[in-house]
């Protein structure tokens, strides 16, 4: 299934904050400070500043978008950022196009962005998001114990950074 991905416009920002309101989505994330949801004011305050991009992307040709792919803390002296990503329609899950649009991202990061390294983490129940990131060739850096809560559980965080050299592309 072919990918398209794009910049996040103004007339997306709504879609996006909606995904990420849902408990689905946002109990898997944190964007410092315990915030896991971002409103779209929030958004369209980050899109305004040069230390984020975020990326829609979409299944075949369709007009809806998928999901989100962002790049936060974008370092441009230190050539970094950490990478996140939600996938908003779920009829999508298991075909692979939230793994093609984080390399797609990956490939602007290191090439147009000129990034050495993006770092990432996900939480340890999270088999699926692993798996998008190991596919892409994230290599596991380490693991940080007991700092994420998922349903009332406490759970770990596995960290993984990758590379240019490292991208894989599916």
């Amino acid at each position: 299934m072919p990918t398209r991905v794009e910049p996040l416009a103004p007339a997306g920002v709504e879609t996006v904050a909606s995904w990420l309101a849902d408990e689905e989505n946002h109990k898997w994330l944190d964007f410092g400070g315990g915030v896991q949801a971002l409103g779209a004011v929030t958004l369209r305050t980050m899109l305004q500043r040069g230390t984020h991009a975020f990326r829609l992307f979409f299944a075949d040709a369709g007009p809806a978008p998928a999901g989100v792919v962002g790049l936060v803390a974008l370092d441009r002296r230190f050539k970094t950022a950490a990478l996140w990503y939600v996938l908003g329609d779920k009829r999508h899950a298991g075909r692979g196009l939230t793994t093609r649009a984080v390399a797609e991202v990956l490939a602007e990061a290191f090439g147009a962005l000129g990034l050495g390294a993006v770092n990432a983490w996900a939480v340890d129940r999270n088999v699926a998001s692993q798996r998008v990131l190991e596919r892409c060739g994230f290599k596991r850096i380490g693991r940080q114990r007991r700092c994420h809560v998922v349903d009332g559980e406490v759970c770990d965080r596995l960290h993984y950074d990758l590379l240019p050299e490292e991208l894989v592309t599916p």
